[in-house]
């Protein structure tokens, strides 16, 4: 494998832990979280220099129904990295005290809370339309081919998104997502695995989500292809 795709897959699951790290704000601490937080920019910025090529050609060839979805898939990505990072500045105490802002800390709130929410939703989704990619790659570490294996991650998705619909309810995340409860309730009683297995469940709900309808947008870019044929 080459060393930049192996840089590509370290920086990606870098930034999936930290994510799940990330949304753990008060049973990780305040500290913790903002230069973990710095930490997810700085890796959000390698990502996009690794990917360069891509971005370079935004205004270049056709856009079929599969590149639409994925560059719009991408612009939601950043507008919620941008939204966090902009937010993060205005009500940190610890990394960007320095700055000494003091208005602001209310809209920074709501828009850091609006920005993470989405944030985990979009980068989910956005590394579910790239799920074929990745498993291509994974798939280079077996020789040969296997439907039972096929059939078993199949069978695992399948269920963890199941599971992640029961986790997103009952984590009100969709509460958090439209600003219904203006603060995050955590169980610090809960022991802090079962906190990350449910969030983790919930993403792999979301990259389930998007990976299936990557493929339907690339079944439908087929037809519209064979059709123009």
């Amino acid at each position: 494998m080459k060393p930049k795709i192996i840089g590509k897959i370290t920086v990606d699951i870098g930034m999936t832990v930290l994510l799940l790290l990330l949304m753990a704000f008060e049973l990780v601490g305040r500290t913790a979280h903002e230069w973990i937080g710095a930490g997810m920019f700085v890796l959000f910025i390698v990502h996009h220099i690794l990917n360069r090529k891509w971005t370079g050609n935004l205004l270049r060839g056709r856009y079929s129904p599969y590149r639409i979805l994925q560059t719009v898939s991408a612009f939601l990505v950043f507008a919620a990295m941008l939204g966090a990072a902009v937010s993060a500045v205005l009500i940190s105490r610890e990394v960007f005290a320095f700055l000494s802002i003091s208005g602001g800390r209310s809209f920074g709130r709501s828009l850091h809370m609006l920005s993470a929410y989405w944030g985990f939703v979009f980068l989910a989704f956005h590394l579910g339309i790239h799920w074929n990619s990745m498993m291509g790659m994974a798939g280079r570490l077996w020789k040969e081919k296997s439907k039972i294996r096929t059939l078993f991650l199949r069978l695992a998705g399948t269920a963890i998104a199941v599971y992640g619909v029961y986790a997103l309810i009952r984590r009100d995340i969709f509460r958090y997502m439209f600003l219904q409860s203006q603060f995050v309730f955590f169980d610090f009683e809960e022991p802090l695995i079962f906190f990350f297995l449910d969030y983790l469940a919930v993403m792999g709900l979301f990259v389930f989500a998007g990976h299936y309808t990557a493929a339907g947008v690339r079944r439908i870019g087929k037809g519209n292809r064979r059709k123009t044929a």
